[in-house]
């Protein structure tokens, strides 16, 4: 699979009713508006843009400008991974010393979820972006939040603060489990 379709695909489905708006209407240049009004999500969108040639897994500028008019840094720094990277997400194919403690984390914690994320600082835009990514899926919302924290933290994300934010929500019984 193409790697820059996944990526568009992933994006395609984050983006709010609003955000494809936007989205349509900063495109009135590029494209006709005809065409924009046969736009339904973002995947047709993309589509549309790929087909005239106006991005390319090579060419992401004008996909990055948009996403920085309707202030979705997190899709901009993805679109910057993958120009560094050459791939969606490679490194995430790796498993990390952080895999394992989210995992037991995700096995452990259940609908207080957000509590810990909240202690851990991710925001509410955030948090509701999550799930609104993944509305059915109550453990891939926590997965996804706690991996967003990861990234936002990068090497300042330790364990050690799990197991802090873990203690602070009085899931006590969960942080023994990530120290094991």
């Amino acid at each position: 699979m193409d790697p820059f379709l996944t990526l568009l695909n992933s994006f395609s489905s984050s983006l709010s009713d609003a955000e494809l708006d936007s989205l349509k209407f900063l495109c009135r240049k590029e494209i006709s508006k005809r065409r924009l009004e046969s736009v339904r999500s973002g995947r047709d969108l993309f589509g549309i843009l790929l087909e005239q040639q106006l991005i390319a897994s090579d060419k992401v500028s004008l996909l990055e400008e948009l996403f920085k008019n309707i202030k979705r840094e997190d899709l901009v720094s993805q679109l910057k991974q993958f120009e560094e990277e050459g791939e969606v997400s490679a490194r995430d194919d790796q498993p990390d010393a952080h895999e394992k403690p989210i995992e037991v984390i995700c096995d452990n914690v259940g609908k207080e979820w957000k509590m810990l994320m909240r202690k851990l600082d991710i925001s509410e835009v955030q948090l509701e972006r999550i799930v609104a990514a993944n509305p059915y899926n109550l453990r891939e919302q926590f997965y996804q939040s706690l991996r967003e924290w990861q990234k936002w933290k990068g090497r300042d994300a330790k364990v050690a603060d799990l197991i802090k934010a873990l203690r602070g929500c009085n899931m006590n019984l969960v942080a023994d489990k990530v120290e094991k």
